[in-house]
């Protein structure tokens, strides 16, 4: 747990709210130096101030859009031309869109693949071979409970989380040895702007709250595990879902955010 604490600069993508934002107060409170990063400039702006005044730490700004195409590369170029060595990763970017494939607009898969899938690949690939190679680093990646089982109406988001979870757990047993720990982080149903975006038909159970998800996190990834559910009704869930006959796993996810 040192690697997120003075002496350390963590990168936190989807850094300007919820599960992200909280991250960054846990992170500058231990002392550690911070890259915030998101589309909205102005509000990175003002949580870096207010990092930067409370905690005396270091803060970097770097608005990007992960949807571009070139977004996490010309994110590590940025990184690269201002000399910042980023110790642990944070991959928080995503989002969910509610609405059945026929009906939604292309744009809505393809957003959440670049974000989802895409841009947390990249910055991953990048910057893990310098932790490596530092024999020090940490990776969580943002996954969700959405990733366990198939879920209609969200079935692009279900399906990139899915990916998330099966992508770090397999990296968590690469990196064994090298003193970089990697952990995919599935949170359910939390109070944060997801459902700005994804609509209220898509909170199974009660939310829960970023503090509490950055909390399980960070017990997580001193245990080592591969990855980690939050809140005890949620791995219930989590656990049961693939175990259940497929037919009616599908369903029970369907009606769980029918619109």
């Amino acid at each position: 747990m040192r690697i997120l604490t003075a002496g350390s600069t963590t990168l936190i993508t989807g850094a300007s709210s919820g599960i992200g934002r909280s991250f960054a107060h846990r992170i500058a409170g231990a002392g550690g130096d911070l890259v915030l990063v998101a589309r909205r400039a102005e509000v990175l702006e003002d949580l870096a101030a207010e990092l930067r005044a409370r905690h005396h730490i270091e803060v970097t700004v770097l608005p990007q859009d992960l949807n571009r195409p070139d977004g996490a590369e010309t994110l590590v170029a940025e990184l690269d031309a201002q000399g910042l060595r980023i110790d642990a990763l944070i991959n928080n970017a995503g989002l969910g869109i509610h609405g059945d494939l026929a009906t939604a607009p292309l744009s809505s898969a393809t957003t959440q693949i670049g974000v989802n899938v895409r841009g947390l690949t990249v910055l991953t690939a990048l910057l893990l071979p310098g932790m490596i190679e530092r024999g020090r680093g940490a990776i969580i990646n943002v996954a969700s409970t959405a990733g366990f089982q198939p879920v209609p109406h969200m079935a692009v988001y279900s399906a990139s989380k899915a990916y998330v979870l099966t992508f770090t757990r397999a990296l968590w047993r690469e990196v064994r040895g090298t003193g970089v720990d990697v952990l995919a982080l599935c949170p359910g149903a939390t109070d944060t702007a997801f459902f700005d975006t994804a609509g209220d038909a898509a909170a199974v159970g009660n939310r829960r709250t970023p503090d509490q998800v950055v909390d399980t996190a960070l017990r997580a990834l001193r245990r080592g595990t591969p990855s980690v559910v939050d809140g005890g009704g949620n791995a219930v869930v989590s656990w049961l879902a693939p175990r259940l006959p497929e037919r009616l796993a599908i369903s029970l996810a369907e009606r769980s955010v029918r619109p």
